[in-house]
């Protein structure tokens, strides 16, 4: 009876792995997990995004809809497990616009921290921040510096992709915009989610509100938190009637390429972790003499 059982698990979980593991955390089963664990070489993925107006013709949920999109078309050339949409992130500048999400900032930091951490009791050494809002990157610098706060068991990665001059150069041949200006809804972001998802588009309604800079502060050297407001009243800057999605297709196709290259390059790493240790003993250490 033992061997038999013992064959029957081998069999079982020789059919795990034959089969297609899914990438996402909520389409695996339990009996996939360990297969996912090794063949992600124990790295999540935790794509952030974030719910806010996305000037009067993009969703919502735009961030979101990118870096889910961004994660599940990359993880198809390189795996990874991809954690459940994120959209708990820094945003108190849109809260005067309808479908803004925006928790407090001591929750969205304690938030973080413990999913986080919950990631890594499910047996992930590397967790990789993929993130589509730019009013995350702040926060996201600061929660990781705060980390070396106390000892971990897992390393936390944030994607922030080079220059590439090349992309760049082809990059301001197709845009038709001023791109100064494209910032928020405008002509790249608005290509993207045409690409993306076309069915949620309400390109009519691009024109209906303005993107402009007002300018209705001028402080030099001064940095305040209405800054935003004061240029962008409409939460929306740039030119979103302009977005093509060829466009958005050039943008997503370089930065999964991108993010697929780096990826590799975390899944191979073995040296972030060791130095973390090494930081965490001296921590530890400091001040007792050695005899």
């Amino acid at each position: 009876m033992k061997l038999f059982l013992f064959f029957a698990s081998f069999l079982l979980c020789s059919a795990v792995y034959a089969q297609e593991v899914p990438a996402r955390w909520d389409e695996l089963t339990a009996t996939d997990w360990q297969a996912a664990l090794d063949k992600s070489s124990q790295t999540c993925i935790l794509p952030f995004g974030i719910l806010e107006k996305h000037g009067p013709h993009s969703p919502i949920g735009t961030d979101l809809i990118h870096v889910r999109e961004w994660a599940a078309r990359a993880t198809k050339q390189e795996y990874a497990v991809v954690f459940p949409d994120y959209f708990y992130g820094q945003i108190n500048e849109a809260r005067q616009q309808p479908g803004t999400f925006a928790l407090p900032a001591q929750l969205i930091y304690n938030l973080l921290e413990a999913t986080c951490d919950e990631i890594a009791r499910n047996g992930f050494k590397k967790i990789v921040i993929l993130n589509g809002h730019g009013g995350n990157p702040e926060f996201i610098r600061f929660f990781m510096q705060s980390f070396l706060n106390k000892r971990h068991n897992y390393a936390i990665y944030f994607y922030d992709p080079e220059n590439d001059a090349d992309f760049q150069a082809q990059y301001r041949k197709m845009h038709k915009s001023d791109m100064r200006g494209d910032e928020h809804a405008g002509e790249s972001e608005t290509s993207v989610l045409m690409y993306y998802r076309p069915d949620l588009m309400r390109m009519g309604r691009a024109t209906s509100q303005s993107g402009a800079d007002q300018k209705r502060l001028n402080l030099p050297g001064v940095y305040t938190p209405i800054w935003w407001y004061a240029s962008f009243p409409n939460h929306y800057a740039g030119e979103g009637a302009k977005a093509t999605a060829e466009f958005g297709k050039f943008i997503t196709d370089h930065e999964i390429a991108s993010f697929v290259k780096v990826l590799k390059e975390i899944k191979a790493d073995t040296t972030t972790i060791k130095l973390q240790d090494e930081f965490y003993d001296r921590v530890d250490n400091l001040g007792t003499s050695k005899k």
